[in-house]
C-alpha cells in the first residue's frame, strides 16, 4: 500500500511512496501528530538525482525491520530539498554545526516543535567504515528521548541559536576595488596549477568564481586571472565531468583531475557553466569554448525541456541501479558502433582502455591535446576532428538505446531563470535565434503556469500544479532572465514584467533593519528560523542576484530606490566579502558592476533593419560585463516608454545610431559598428 507521498508531485517524494515507512510530507499534519503522540521527528532530506539517497532508500527505507522502528517511535517526514530549499538550508546548517560536515541524504532528528537535536547524512544498514548503523542510531535516539529528553531539547535550542546566527550573518564595510583585488589573491592561493579549479578532490566547477576572475582580468589586467580561468575551462571541457558524447556537465568530480564525475546532471550547472564559456569565448574566440556552449545548451533543449518549454530539474546519476552505467564504454562497445578503423582513432582520442578507468569501463575524456593525438595516430588534425565529430553522433545514437537515467521533470522558477538568462545572452552573442526563442518560450511558461492571478510567483510546477510560494531566489533569478531576454529581443514586455516582479520582491522579502533580503516571503509559513543568506552555494545567493538585478534596473529606469537597495545589500556584505571571498563570487561581481564604469548603451533604429542589427551585434561582440543595453525603435514608440536611458535619443541622419553613456552622460552618437566596439572596450 502506498504511503502519503503518493499524493505529492515531487518525483523524489514519489520515489518513496511505496516504502514501508509511514512517510509524511513536510506540513502541519506531521507536526501535529508528533505533538499529540509525543514522538520525535525523523526528517530525511534529499533529491531525485542523489546517488546516496537511493542507496539509503534501498538499504533502510525499504527494509521492513527499519521501517517498523521508524513507524513505532517516530513521525517520519520526507523533504525534496529542491522543492523546499528553506527547510534544507535550516537543517543542513544545523547538521553542519553538530557534525562539522553535511550532504545528502540529510538525516535530522527534531522535537515536535521542529528543533533539531541530532543529525547526520548517510547511515549504513550495518556498522561499517566507522559509521554506526541506521538502526543503532534510531534505537539510541529512542532511548535518549525517553531518558534524557531535557538534555536533548536544551542541546537543540543551542543548535538553533547557532543556526540563527549563521543564517543571519552580515558584516558592514566599505565598498572598494581592494575587495576585488584581495579576492583575486585568495582564489589564486587555492588554485590547482596542474588541473585547474580550486582545491583538491572532490572538485566543484565554481562558475561564479570563474566569472569573477574574468571581471578581475578586465578591471585590473591581471593576466594570471585569465590563465586560471582558461586552464580550468580547458580541463573541464576535456574531462569526464563533461559529457563528451551528449554535451552538458555532471555535478562535480570526485578526483582532482575532473575525470570521474558524480554523474547526476543539474539544470543550474548547465545554465551557469556555459555562461562562463561564452564570456571566455568573447575574450579568446577559441572554438572549443563556443563548442561547449552550444553542445551544453543543445543538450538542455533536447533532454531537459518539457513539451511546453519549461526546463526540468535534474537527470539521475544512476541507471539500472548503477551509478554512471549510462555514460561509460568499453573498447569493444565502441568498435561495434564505429567499426575497427574509426574506433581505433576514437579510442585513442578518448583514452578508452581495457579495464577502463571506472569500475571496469571507461569514462570518455581527452587527456592529451587533439594535435598530439593526431600526431600519434599519423593523421591530420582536421581528419581527427572530423572522425571524432561523426563518432560523437554515432555514439550518442547507440547510447540512446540504453536504459536512460531518470529525469526529475519538475520545473523550478529560480533554475529556469538561470537557464533563460544564459539562453538569451548566448542567443544574442552567438546570433542563434533558437536559443533566444527557447528563452522566451520558457519565460512565457513560467509567467503563465507559475504565477498566481495576484502576481505571486510559485517555486515549483509538476503535473499541471504549481506549488510552494516563490522564494527570493525565484524572483531574483527570474528577473535576471527577463532582463537578459529584454536585451536579446528588446521586447518591452520583458522589461515591464521584470519591474513588476522587482517591486513585488522588495515588498515580500526586504528587511529594512538588516538592509538585506530574507530568503522567504513575509507571507511564507513560520519556520524555526526565517532564513537569510548572502553566500553562494552551487549558484548565486538570492541577495547577490537581487542586488544585481536592482542595480541594472535602477540604471535602465533611473530608479534611485533600486540602486539604493542594491548598495545597502553590498554594504552589509562587504565585511564578509573581505573575509570569505570564495563563497561570495557573485556578490563580488555585483560589487565590480557597482564600482563601474558601467557602459550604458542606447540603440536607436528599426529593430529589423540591417544597420540597427549591425550595431546590436557590435554591442554584444566584445566582453564588456558591466553594460546595460536598451533599444528604441522609431516605428514602435512603446519600446522607449519608461526607459530613462532612451530619453531624447534619435537616429543620426536617418541611420541607426548608438549612444554609449556613463551616468547618462553620453559620447557622440555613432552609426559605425567598429567605432561602437572601440567605445565599449576603451
Amino acid at each position: 500500500m502506498p504511503n502519503r507521498l503518493i499524493h505529492e508531485t515531487s518525483p523524489y517524494l514519489r520515489q518513496h511512496a511505496h516504502n514501508p515507512v509511514d512517510w509524511y510530507p513536510w506540513g502541519e499534519e506531521a507536526f501535529r501528530k508528533a505533538k499529540e503522540e509525543d514522538k520525535p521527528i525523523f526528517l530525511s532530506i534529499g533529491y531525485a538525482a542523489c546517488h546516496w539517497c537511493h542507496v539509503m532508500e534501498r538499504e533502510s527505507f525499504e527494509d521492513p525491520e527499519t521501517a517498523a522502528i521508524l513507524n513505532r517511535y517516530f513521525v517520519s517526514i520526507k523533504v525534496d530539498r529542491e522543492e523546499r530549499p528553506d527547510v534544507d538550508h535550516i537543517y543542513m546548517t544545523a547538521v553542519q554545526a553538530m557534525t562539522g560536515h553535511g550532504g545528502w541524504p540529510l538525516s535530522v532528528f527534531l522535537t515536535p516543535d521542529g528543533v533539531p537535536f541530532y543529525g547526520g547524512t548517510y547511515f549504513p544498514p550495518t556498522d561499517r567504515h566507522g559509521l554506526p548503523s541506521f538502526k543503532r542510531i534510531l534505537l539510541s535516539i529512542v532511548q535518549a528521548w525517553q531518558t534524557q529528553r531535557e538534555e536533548l531539547v536544551e542541546n537543540g535550542h543551542r543548535v538553533l541559536q547557532h543556526v540563527a546566527q549563521v543564517t543571519h550573518l552580515r558584516e558592514e564595510g566599505d565598498l572598494s576595488a581592494q575587495l576585488l583585488e584581495d579576492a583575486f589573491h585568495t582564489l589564486a592561493s587555492h588554485f590547482d596549477e596542474y588541473n585547474g579549479g580550486f582545491g583538491s578532490a572532490p572538485k566543484f566547477p565554481q562558475p561564479m568564481n570563474l566569472d569573477l576572475l574574468l571581471r578581475i582580468w578586465r578591471r585590473f589586467g591581471f593576466d594570471r586571472a585569465l590563465v586560471m580561468v582558461e586552464r580550468t575551462l580547458d580541463f573541464m571541457a576535456r574531462g569526464g565531468i563533461y559529457d563528451q558524447v551528449g554535451g552538458g556537465f555532471h555535478r562535480y568530480s570526485v578526483d582532482a583531475m575532473w575525470l570521474v564525475p558524480h554523474f547526476e546532471k543539474m539544470l543550474y550547472d548547465n545554465a551557469l557553466l556555459p555562461r562562463v564559456y561564452l564570456h571566455a569565448w568573447q575574450i579568446t574566440t577559441l572554438p572549443e569554448y563556443r563548442r561547449v556552449v552550444e553542445e551544453t545548451l543543445d543538450y538542455v533543449l533536447r533532454e531537459m525541456t518539457n513539451e511546453e518549454g519549461g526546463f526540468c530539474s535534474t537527470q539521475d546519476a544512476d541507471s539500472e541501479g548503477e551509478e554512471g552505467k549510462f555514460y561509460v564504454w568499453t573498447p569493444e562497445e565502441i568498435e561495434r558502433v564505429l567499426g575497427k578503423e574509426r574506433a581505433r582513432v576514437v579510442i585513442a582520442y578518448f583514452d578508452v582502455r581495457p579495464g577502463g578507468n571506472f569500475e571496469g569501463k571507461s569514462i570518455l575524456h581527452v587527456p592529451a591535446p587533439p594535435d598530439v593525438v593526431a600526431e600519434r595516430l599519423g593523421i591530420s588534425l582536421d581528419a581527427l576532428e572530423c572522425i571524432v565529430d561523426e563518432a560523437r553522433q554515432a555514439l550518442y545514437r547507440a547510447r540512446a538505446r540504453r536504459v536512460w537515467p531518470a529525469r526529475d521533470d519538475k520545473v523550478q522558477t529560480s533554475w529556469n531563470g538561470m537557464m533563460i538568462a544564459t539562453l538569451a545572452e548566448a542567443g544574442r552573442v552567438l546570433d542563434v535565434a533558437a536559443y533566444t526563442q527557447a528563452a522566451a518560450r520558457a519565460a512565457t511558461f513560467i509567467l503563465t503556469h507559475m504565477r498566481r492571478e495576484d502576481g505571486r510567483l510559485f517555486h515549483t510546477w509538476k503535473d499541471e500544479e504549481a506549488r510552494v510560494l516563490g522564494y527570493l531566489e525565484d524572483y531574483a533569478h527570474l528577473i535576471d532572465g527577463l532582463l537578459r531576454l529584454y536585451e536579446a529581443t528588446f521586447d518591452p514586455q520583458w522589461l515591464r514584467t521584470a519591474r513588476t516582479l522587482a517591486d513585488d520582491m522588495i515588498d515580500l522579502f526586504w528587511e529594512p533593519t538588516a538592509e538585506l533580503f530574507y530568503d522567504t516571503g513575509r507571507d511564507h509559513e513560520s519556520l524555526v528560523v526565517r532564513p537569510r543568506d548572502v553566500f553562494d552555494n552551487p549558484y548565486p545567493s538570492g541577495n547577490a542576484m537581487a542586488a544585481d538585478v536592482l542595480l541594472r534596473l535602477g540604471i535602465l529606469l533611473d530608479e534611485e530606490r533600486y540602486r539604493d537597495l542594491a548598495q545597502q545589500v553590498l554594504r552589509q556584505s562587504a565585511g564578509l566579502m573581505g573575509k570569505m571571498p570564495a563563497g561570495m563570487g557573485h556578490m563580488l561581481a555585483v560589487l565590480d558592476m557597482y564600482l563601474g564604469p558601467m557602459k550604458e548603451v542606447a540603440l536607436v533604429g528599426p529593430r529589423a533593419r540591417e544597420d540597427t542589427r549591425a550595431l546590436v551585434r557590435a554591442t554584444f561582440a566584445p566582453y564588456v560585463p558591466n553594460k546595460i543595453v536598451a533599444l528604441s525603435d522609431p516605428n514602435d514608440p512603446e519600446t522607449a516608454e519608461g526607459v530613462a536611458l532612451l530619453a531624447h535619443k534619435t537616429p543620426v541622419n536617418g541611420r541607426a545610431a548608438a549612444y554609449v553613456c556613463q551616468h547618462y552622460a553620453c559620447l557622440a552618437p555613432t552609426t559605425d559598428p567598429e567605432t561602437l566596439k572601440a567605445q565599449l572596450v576603451e
